[in-house]
């Protein structure tokens, strides 16, 4: 289970301080499939940082009794300095994973080819994208934060994480940011709409989507 409990989340910049999230309050169960909406700058990739805890809440409390991913997206959870097989390397000490078999299984999946051994700063965004979603993989996490990643690659490689994601799904938790119904409706049973710093969870993805069409068309 992912509990918040009046979670507050704001940055200083110089004089300006941007409050994200204002008194977030809910909890995610064990296999439950969640889409969050929301508009660009609404927050979604600062909620998916604390949920994983790269990040802590400016105030109030985030809890975990499961294992979650780190936010798999175009944003980069690597040492840029060093080659994707050495994060890799680290990441499987770091989980007590058998360092030969993830670096297989990661080069297998990921089709980096000879980019898997130069360094994560010569990377495209997609490629970090797929390197990250392999690495992932490779370590069986109860909870997997998804950020757009299943458009990175071509449309075989999207097949592959679309199967892995459905996989991973049937046994596990799934909190997943898109910007497309319809990849949110694949994956997702219920969702959430992110909106002025407050999150509101409905029984159904569509119910969400709903709700963050017209507040978009509200803004407009």
């Amino acid at each position: 289970m992912i509990v918040f409990e009046d979670v507050y989340k704001a940055y200083h910049i110089r004089k300006f301080e941007k409050q994200v999230l204002r008194g977030v309050t809910f909890k995610i169960d064990h296999g439950a499939s969640v889409g969050i909406c929301g508009a660009n700058g609404a927050g979604k990739s600062t909620l998916m940082r604390l949920i994983s805890g790269v990040e802590s809440p400016t105030a109030g409390r985030v809890s975990r009794t499961m294992t979650t991913s780190w936010p798999l997206g175009y944003t980069s959870c690597f040492q840029n300095s060093l080659t994707g097989a050495d994060n890799a390397r680290f990441i499987a000490r770091i989980y007590n994973r058998p360092i030969e078999e993830l670096l297989a299984y990661v080069e297998e999946f990921a089709e980096l080819g000879p980019y898997f051994y130069q360094p994560i700063e010569t990377y495209s965004a997609g490629m970090i994208a797929r390197l990250a979603f392999g690495i992932s993989l490779a370590v069986n996490f109860d909870c997997y934060l998804v950020d757009e990643v299943t458009s990175a690659g071509d449309e075989r490689f999207r097949a592959r994480c679309e199967d892995a994601l459905n996989e991973r799904r049937q046994t596990g938790t799934l909190v997943m940011i898109s910007h497309d119904p319809y990849t949110l409706r694949e994956y997702c049973s219920t969702g959430a709409v992110l909106f002025g710093g407050k999150l509101t969870f409905y029984d159904t993805i569509d119910e969400a989507l709903a709700m963050h069409s017209q507040l978009q068309m509200q803004a407009a």
